[in-house]
């Protein structure tokens, strides 16, 4: 909301029409702009026509509105919203929200009968409606997005399944993985978010207009209708939750910090590695800066503002369990203070998962960096051990062994593959020729192939896998659309 300008604050402003008649003197100026909101909620107004055309056509059919009123209230309402898309409304602070910002048009537009359109309903269900309209119709841009940042990061993954690169615990090199593994994992992590926000879409999707202020209304109303024609899977069953529930909000800002804090631990790992310390990756340059001082800088902003925006969206997530955690039933003026942090929440999202996106496809793997940092690191000191375990050697055994072969190849300064196999065998007199097998790279990865290992033929089995989900995935999303 914009800063209220204070200097007249003693001055006054036309009490709202919408529920003026009982005040003896009209609001004040500052607390007039204090308490709108109509400078955030105004982009709800979509949602806020079609709610009150689904209402108005629901009247209707209970009979409290002739068919002459419907018609001339949703023809009213289909001409705000083409006002409003082509900027030719005004917004007004007096009027505080989206709501009577509409009404008071529509008034204008079809006279008294306009004033009908309020019947069975209060603003409390009102805004409830619009924002589980708003939410889920951003689920599901969301949720394309997530699609395409997995499509890109499994097709990313099938190019690099025989990538080796060294596998990392403590930031220090481990075991060495395939690139493509790598990116599966990312893969997962994602795809774990775009469950949780299925999930999430499902508490979202109720419907609470009818409720009214708190307790319902006294007209006939059809709840089961409104829900159909808005698309709801049903109306909620209790009227004080109905209007004071955020718990969607809530999940969805729950959500997105999860879903920030998988893309921030990508960004961190493609900032290392875009670094010229592991120059692992090339990020294409559409998506990274220069510097105003340093000639030479490529710097990878798309990632670090990712990694930072993160922190924005815990705040948010915050935010919300704070607004609510005191709150008493029913609605309460404190949860006008949900949309800013949950329409922040939204925008942040959308333009980081686009960013992700954008960028992975375009990643472009340095493959004999990946290959020597492998190499230098004694990766494959555990294939070394499993080899000994094999021959007889207890693990423990096997352990001290490695780790003093280890110690040897450090003070040559050669990996545990160019050791020769005499000077293995100083170490034990189980080793032989064959050990060479298990101490390559290749046969090191080739070597874990189980469902979930790093093989190559385990990662392509799994992008397929991925490949047929997404497949699925987006059938259903088709289906229920068309439905």
């Amino acid at each position: 909301m914009s800063s209220p300008d204070t200097s007249n604050n003693s001055s006054a402003t036309t009490t709202n029409q919408s529920w003026g008649g009982r005040f003896s003197e009209p609001t004040d100026a500052f607390v007039a702009a204090f308490t709108a909101s109509i400078d955030f909620d105004k982009r709800l107004y979509q949602q806020d026509i079609r709610g009150s055309i689904a209402h108005a056509t629901m009247l209707n059919r209970v009979g409290v509105l002739t068919d002459a009123e419907k018609s001339a209230i949703i023809d009213g309402l289909e001409a705000i919203r083409e006002d409003i898309g082509r900027g030719n409304i005004e917004w007004s602070v007096a009027l505080e929200d989206i709501h009577m910002n509409v009404e008071a048009r529509l008034i204008e537009r079809i006279g008294n009968v306009g004033k009908k359109l309020h019947t069975g309903r209060s603003r409390n269900d009102q805004i409830a409606t619009d924002i589980r309209l708003y939410v889920r119709d951003e689920i599901d841009v969301i949720n394309a997005e997530l699609t395409r940042l997995r499509q890109g990061l499994v097709e990313l993954a099938y190019q690099e399944a025989d990538t080796i690169m060294p596998g990392f615990t403590h930031l220090q090199a481990a075991q060495p993985v395939t690139f493509g593994h790598h990116l599966l994992a990312w893969q997962e992590m994602v795809a774990r978010d775009q469950e949780r926000l299925a999930d999430c879409r499902k508490r979202v999707n109720v419907l609470p207009l009818g409720a009214a202020a708190l307790a319902g209304t006294t007209y006939p109303i059809d709840r089961h209708l409104v829900a159909e024609l808005l698309e709801f899977e049903r109306p909620t069953e209790n009227s004080l939750d109905s209007v004071s529930d955020r718990d969607f909000a809530i999940e969805f800002t729950a959500f997105a910090s999860l879903l920030g804090m998988h893309l921030s631990r990508m960004s961190e790992e493609l900032v290392l590695w875009a670094s010229s310390q592991f120059d692992f990756v090339e990020l294409p340059d559409r998506f990274c800066t220069g510097s105003s001082i340093m000639p030479q800088k490529k710097n990878p902003d798309v990632p670090e503002l990712v990694r930072g925006k993160t922190g924005r969206v815990y705040g948010h997530l915050m935010s919300l369990l704070t607004l609510m955690k005191s709150q008493p039933l029913a609605y309460n003026k404190d949860n006008q203070e949900d949309k800013e942090p949950l329409f922040d929440t939204i925008d942040t999202v959308k333009g980081c998962l686009r960013a992700f996106a954008d960028m992975v496809p375009a990643i472009e793997a340095k493959r004999d960096n990946m290959f020597e940092a492998a190499r230098r690191g004694y990766s494959t000191a555990t294939d070394l051990a499993d080899y000994l375990v094999c021959k007889g050697v207890a693990f423990r055994d096997a352990h001290e062994i490695v780790g003093k072969s280890v110690a040897y190849g450090i003070e040559q300064q050669r990996d545990l593959s160019e050791l020769r196999l005499d000077e293995l065998q100083q170490f034990s007199d189980v080793i032989e020729q064959d050990v060479f097998d298990v101490l390559s790279l290749e046969g090191s990865v080739a070597a874990r192939n189980h469902i979930g290992g790093t093989a190559p033929d385990q990662v392509r089995a799994a992008v397929q896998r991925a490949r047929d989900a997404l497949k699925t995935l987006q059938s259903a999303h088709r289906t229920e659309t068309s439905a």
